[in-house]
């Protein structure tokens, strides 16, 4: 990260910035030390993907100065993350190829759409990542006659939508 020069000096990069991304890249270059047999694809697929974690978290984070509201924000980029990657890795129910998957990978786009429809406020957003949790819920549940331990995976991702929600939820009362 380069330091930029402002109307009142040079600005520096934000610690907080420099650990999220450091993480990240620590986080890309694990395959390759612990000597995943990983493809260039692979590594490219995951930059992409921890990319869009990092800068879903910084831009969500510049929105609010609110604690919870950042926190809440964090929360939901990372459960969304942790959707595709799931998903692409072994799948939540059953393999990466049972279809019912795509079901779940519908929780991401509808977050998207919901955040950007209640423009990105947090009381808003509680409502999202809650009404996510349950339909996360919903599908763990049908899923578990099929992949008992897949459905108890799946029921996990609720906690995460519901720290979210509750994060939110704390962050437009404040």
């Amino acid at each position: 990260m380069t330091t930029t020069t402002t109307a009142t000096g040079p600005r520096r990069p934000r610690p907080v910035r420099l650990m999220l991304w450091g993480v990240l890249a620590g986080l890309l270059s694990l395959p390759a030390i612990l000597g995943f047999p990983w493809t260039a694809s692979d590594f490219v697929l995951m930059a992409l993907m921890l990319g869009a974690l990092g800068g879903g978290i910084e831009y969500l984070f510049a929105r609010s100065a609110n604690p919870f509201a950042r926190a809440g924000s964090a929360m939901l980029v990372i459960v969304c993350f942790l959707t595709i990657w799931v998903n692409l890795a072994v799948g939540m129910i059953g393999s990466e190829d049972n279809p019912y998957n795509l079901l779940f990978m519908g929780l991401v786009p509808a977050a998207i759409a919901g955040a950007v429809l209640v423009r990105f406020r947090p009381a808003g957003l509680a409502w999202i990542a809650l009404g996510c949790g349950l339909v996360q819920a919903a599908l763990a549940l049908e899923g578990m006659a099929a992949d008992p331990r897949g459905g108890r995976l799946s029921l996990l991702f609720v906690v995460f939508w519901l720290i979210a929600a509750g994060l939110f939820r704390a962050g437009a009362r404040r």
